[in-house]
């Protein structure tokens, strides 16, 4: 049977859905382990209890190439994040958490809508601190005729053990990498453990799914797909992402280069942060991306 199957899928989920949600009642669902009771209404740093809160659902045509496809992909925005990045391009959503209070099961109905829109996938935005409930919604969906494959999109600040609980389940992993370095991933997100923990996420998810693999209109329907957004002044350190991927994971890796960075959310009060890409930094990554043996990329043109 096709390991990707919804035969396959529905049996995965329906064994592993009751451990899922018990994680949420001392929760220890992503690298945090805050071990708060969120089925009882405690929060910590993600910000929100059990309850699925959504953003927005709907059909979107700005993601990278493979995503998006002609038709859009089904996108489901989901508020709060376990990060705390101080110049997030959506803090509305991930810091301030608008959105609404959806059951799973509503969720399931807005993926079965999306599907019947002709989305090429369902694509859930900052899961990480939400994969239990969506392990319930995706069982009531595919029990309800969903065929889409599944994209997980996060900031790659994953739990691996979470991650296993996946394993046979999500199709295409689109996780950022967004820091070599631990003392700037603590001074710009909260969080000083981020480069072991998103390398270790990232060999899991490459594990899973391999390289990105499309079909005959350029679409994904498998694979790993690693978003780099650059920041100024080298925080990201973009080379030593590069030469990890090619190194530890495969030179084959599916690389979005992204020049978007500008100042928002509590960036224009910080030094480093407050003035957009030079450049000079962009290329400074193109190059160390040439030179690293990656040769498939998705290159953001410079936006200035």
């Amino acid at each position: 049977m096709n390991r990707f199957s919804v035969e396959s899928k529905i049996a995965l989920l329906e064994e592993r859905v009751p451990a899922a949600l018990e994680l949420l009642k001392d929760c220890t669902v992503c690298p945090r382990e805050c071990r708060v009771d969120r089925v009882e209404g405690e929060v910590s740093h993600c910000g929100v209890d059990a309850r699925l809160k959504v953003s927005s659902a709907n059909l979107h045509h700005g993601e990278e190439p493979p995503i998006s496809g002609p038709r859009g992909s089904g996108t489901i925005f989901l508020s709060g994040c376990n990060l705390k990045c101080v110049y997030c391009q959506n803090y509305p959503i991930s810091q301030l958490r608008h959105g609404e209070y959806m059951t799973t099961g509503e969720v399931a109905r807005r993926m079965i809508l999306l599907q019947e829109r002709k989305a090429h996938n369902i694509n859930f935005v900052t899961p990480t601190h939400y994969v239990p409930q969506l392990m319930e919604s995706m069982l009531l969906a595919y029990r309800q005729g969903l065929e889409l494959p599944i994209v997980y999109n996060s900031s790659g600040y994953d739990k691996v053990d979470t991650l296993k609980m996946l394993d046979g389940i999500v199709e295409i992993y689109m996780p950022d990498m967004r820091y070599a370095s631990a003392e700037n991933s603590k001074c710009y997100s909260d969080a000083d453990n981020y480069p072991e923990i998103n390398r270790m996420a990232i060999k899991e998810m490459f594990r899973q799914v391999g390289d990105l693999q499309l079909n005959g209109m350029g679409v994904a329907t498998q694979g790993l797909l690693i978003r780099h957004l650059v920041l100024p002044n080298q925080i990201s350190g973009s080379k030593a992402i590069f030469d990890f991927l090619a190194n530890e994971v495969s030179t084959g890796t599916y690389i979005s280069l992204m020049s978007q960075y500008f100042p928002a959310y509590e960036a224009y009060s910080i030094e480093s942060l407050k003035r957009r890409l030079k450049r000079g930094e962009y290329k400074e990554a193109l190059d160390a991306f040439e030179e690293s043996g990656l040769y498939n990329g998705y290159i953001q043109p410079y936006w200035g």
